[in-house]
């Protein structure tokens, strides 16, 4: 059994990075309006990087068994194939809704 143990992160380390990307959103946050989309993949894409630092790290999924890991991955990736099938019939509401003049 000593051998199914793992060292203990270091955990100031990893607050370290979540502080750095903090700061890192709050200067996206600041980009000018022009760059919307580009603002918003940056935050969601900080979002999911420390979203996922606090599940390996605070949550020990790093450390778990594969088999953990795919049940914790599970739910983001339905919700994408949700996004994903649904798309078509919400932009062609949005299409239809709009009428010319």
């Amino acid at each position: 059994m000593a051998s199914d143990e793992h060292a203990a992160p270091n955990y100031m380390m990893i607050f370290y990075w979540l502080a750095g990307l903090t700061v890192v959103e709050i200067a996206v946050a600041y980009l000018p309006a022009s760059m919307r989309v580009l603002m918003i993949a940056l935050l969601v894409g900080l979002a999911i990087a420390k979203a996922s630092l606090v599940a390996m790290y605070f949550m020990h999924l790093r450390f778990e068994k594969m088999t953990l890991s795919l049940i914790a991955l599970t739910p983001p990736v339905l919700l994408m194939l949700f996004v994903v099938i649904t798309y078509p019939d919400i932009a062609w509401r949005v299409f239809t809704w709009i009428k010319p003049i």
